[in-house]
C-alpha cells in the first residue's frame, strides 16, 4: 500500500505542474494514466465498479468549481480563476492507494483560496484523530468542527472509507459526527480520509452523467484526501503528496 500510495502521490504532485489555463481535463487524465502505468500501477477508478451499467470511464476524477467529486475528464478547458479537484487511485500488487487535492488554476479569488486552505486544514485535523483507541466519530467531529467554525459546510452524502485490497472497505468515515462514536480504530487499519467542503449549503446533486456531484446551490466546493495507516500514535500518511517529489522518491 505504501507503493500504491506513492504512485498516487507522484501523480498529484505532477498535477501542480500540469494544471494551468488552457489545459483540458482529458489531457490531465492522459498524463495521469500514463504515469500510473509507467510506475507499475493500474488505475483504480477506470471501469469502476465492475459490472456497473455506468462504469467510471477515466483514471482520475476531475471536478471544477461547483463540482465536488467524481467529475469525468473530457474536452473542458481550464480557465484562469478556476479551481479543480483531482482524485487519483492506483493499484499496486493488489493493493489500493487513493488521494486527492484541489488546485488553483492560475490566479484565483481570495474566497477560493481560503476555501482551499480550510479544506486542506480540515483533512489534517481529521488525520490528527486517526489513531488506535479513537473512534471514527473522533475523525468526523474534528473535520466538521474545523470546517463549520470557519463558516463553511461539510458534505453529508459522501464519506471517506476503509481501503486495502478493495478500494472501498469498511468503515465509512463521514465528514460529520460526534466524538467517541462509531467503529473503533485499531493499529494496522488503513483508511482514506476525505474532506469535502462547500462554500454554501451542504446539499448536493448528481448530474445526468451518473457520476459528477455538484453543489445544489452552484457555489464553490473543494476536496482533499489522504490514505493513512492507523498506529498507536500519529497516523502514517501513505499518499505523501504534501512532501513533494524528493520526499516521494
Amino acid at each position: 500500500m505504501r507503493r500504491a500510495g506513492r504512485i498516487v502521490a507522484e501523480v498529484l504532485v505532477r498535477m501542480r505542474e500540469w494544471v494551468r489555463p488552457g489545459v483540458t481535463t482529458a489531457e490531465l487524465n492522459e498524463k495521469a494514466e500514463e504515469l500510473i502505468r509507467r510506475r507499475g500501477g493500474i488505475p483504480s477508478f477506470k471501469g469502476y465498479p465492475p459490472g456497473s451499467p455506468h462504469p467510471f470511464p477515466a483514471a482520475i476524477c476531475a471536478s471544477i468549481n461547483e463540482e465536488l467529486v467524481h467529475g469525468i475528464p473530457g474536452p473542458r478547458v481550464l480557465k484562469e480563476g478556476d479551481i479543480i479537484s483531482i482524485d487519483v487511485g492506483a493499484i499496486y500488487d493488489g493493493y489500493h492507494g487513493d488521494a486527492g487535492i484541489t488546485l488553483p488554476v492560475g490566479e484565483v479569488s481570495p474566497e477560493a483560496r481560503r476555501l482551499l486552505e480550510v479544506t486542506e486544514g480540515a483533512l489534517y485535523a481529521g488525520i490528527a484523530q486517526a489513531r488506535a483507541g479513537n473512534r471514527v466519530g473522533d475523525i468526523s467531529a474534528a473535520i466538521q468542527t474545523f470546517v463549520e467554525s470557519r463558516g463553511y459546510n461539510v458534505v453529508r452524502e459522501y464519506t471517506g472509507h476503509g481501503i486495502g485490497r478493495q478500494m472501498h472497505e469498511p468503515p465509512q468515515i463521514p465528514n460529520h459526527g460526534e466524538p467517541g462514536r462509531g467503529p473503533l480504530l485499531r493499529s494496522g487499519m488503513t483508511v482514506a480520509i476525505e474532506t469535502m467542503v462547500l462554500a454554501g449549503d451542504y446539499r448536493v446533486r448528481t448530474l445526468p452523467d451518473h457520476w459528477t456531484v455538484v453543489s445544489a446551490d452552484g457555489q464553490l466546493t473543494a476536496y482533499f484526501e489522504h490514505t493513512v495507516l492507523i498506529r498507536d500514535g500519529e497516523a502514517e500518511i501513505l499518499t505523501p503528496w504534501h512532501i513533494g517529489l524528493r520526499g516521494i522518491e
